[in-house]
């Protein structure tokens, strides 16, 4: 782990399998543009969660790629969206040290915060003032080589009791699209 050394902060975990991810995510060819699949993938987790904001996310060692995305204006499928826009708009790419993605990735195990901010090792999370994020939930996407891809994640600005549920619902979905990635690489659609 490492620390902002103004604040003593914890911030993004070292990643030692990100070379192991990066390579397997181009195996598979995913992780450098956006999907329909994804997106439709990532519309369906905001339903069933009620969240207003989802992803599927492939991490690199550099940065997040939100290969599937909905916000509260809908799923976004082109180049619509580049970076992250400055003011607190979500794109398809954000900065590694940002959100809580990594941090699953890296534990290999699905993350819920109901309210960010009573975890102060994830309060000072830049998402929380640029974003306005207050709630996360997030599951790994871990595939037949055992290489953690990337997450599914729900994420939005009120505070949510996700509870029991929330996090059995965000399992659940990580599996499923887990499936549907091994069904494409298989060439079984």
């Amino acid at each position: 782990m490492t620390y902002d050394p103004t604040g003593h902060l914890l911030l993004t975990p070292i990643d030692k399998d990100a070379p192991a991810r990066v390579q397997r995510l181009r195996e598979l060819g995913l992780g450098e543009r956006p999907d329909p699949a994804f997106d439709d993938f990532a519309h369906r987790l905001a339903e069933v969660t009620g969240a207003p904001f989802s992803m599927v996310n492939f991490i690199d060692e550099n940065r997040q790629f939100f290969a599937g995305l909905h916000t509260p204006e809908g799923t976004h499928s082109g180049s619509d969206l580049g970076a992250a826009a400055a003011g607190g708009g979500v794109g398809r790419f954000m900065a590694r040290d940002h959100g809580y993605c990594p941090h699953v990735v890296v534990r290999r195990k699905a993350l819920v915060l109901e309210d960010v901010c009573d975890y102060p090792r994830f309060a000072g999370n830049p998402v929380v003032d640029e974003i306005g994020i207050r709630s996360y939930m997030g599951a790994p996407l871990i595939d037949r080589t055992g290489v953690a891809l990337g997450t599914i994640c729900v994420v939005d600005t009120d505070v949510r009791p996700w509870g029991r549920a929330g996090l059995e619902t965000i399992k659940a979905m990580a599996a499923e699209l887990m499936e549907q990635i091994h069904r494409r690489e298989d060439g079984v659609f």
